[in-house]
């Protein structure tokens, strides 16, 4: 097999792992159909039951895939790369415990939540993915780990913008949240209010 067909064969279910948990985004429009319980239980099968998985194996089939190297690591960016990691996977679960239960299981009646790291950046969940990702492409930047980690990287922006247009559904002060607070990166010296 070459290359080439292993970095199609790997993106197989990234993109479909992405595209499901893109579909999980949708609360407001299952609820709307389905019903509040019946949009909610669509939105966990989508995110955590299909999507989350072929993310995770598309991600470990990129690192294990046999691959040109593109950059020599060295001692830095091994060091660099393993800080990323260590503070992306920190505020990632920290973002998840000051979220709770909507983070995999979103309800019609979730409360804004703005405490905590929400105070700073509205989605560090996907801040903390960003750093990780980023860590994880310095400790092995290979080719199929690349276009992997850069497609993972492109989707998360994606899926905040999917996720902000439900959550004005959801939550009409969402829409004043989103104008205190930025995206991934928190501005210096000023916190959202």
């Amino acid at each position: 097999m070459s290359l080439t067909s292993v970095t199609l064969l790997v993106l197989v279910p990234l993109v479909a792992g992405s595209l499901l948990v893109g579909a999980s985004a949708l609360t407001t429009a299952y609820a709307r159909r389905f019903g509040e319980a019946g949009g909610q239980a669509l939105t966990f099968v989508l995110r955590n039951v299909l999507g989350l998985p072929l993310v995770f194996v598309g991600a470990i089939w990129a690192w294990r895939s046999p691959s040109a190297w593109l950059i020599a690591t060295n001692l830095l960016m091994s060091v660099v790369g393993w800080i990323l990691v260590a503070a992306g996977a920190l505020v990632f679960v920290v973002g998840h415990v000051h979220i709770g239960s909507p983070a995999g299981r979103p309800t019609m009646r979730d409360p804004l939540v703005r405490g905590g790291l929400y105070a700073y950046v509205r989605h560090p969940i996907y801040a903390g993915s960003l750093a990780l990702i980023l860590g994880l492409a310095l400790l092995h930047p290979t080719a199929t780990f690349l276009l992997a980690a850069a497609l993972g990287a492109a989707w998360l922006m994606v899926q905040a913008r999917i996720e902000e247009n439900d959550l004005t559904q959801r939550l009409p002060e969402y829409r004043e949240y989103i104008k205190q607070v930025p995206r991934f990166v928190p501005r210096l010296g000023r916190r959202g209010r």
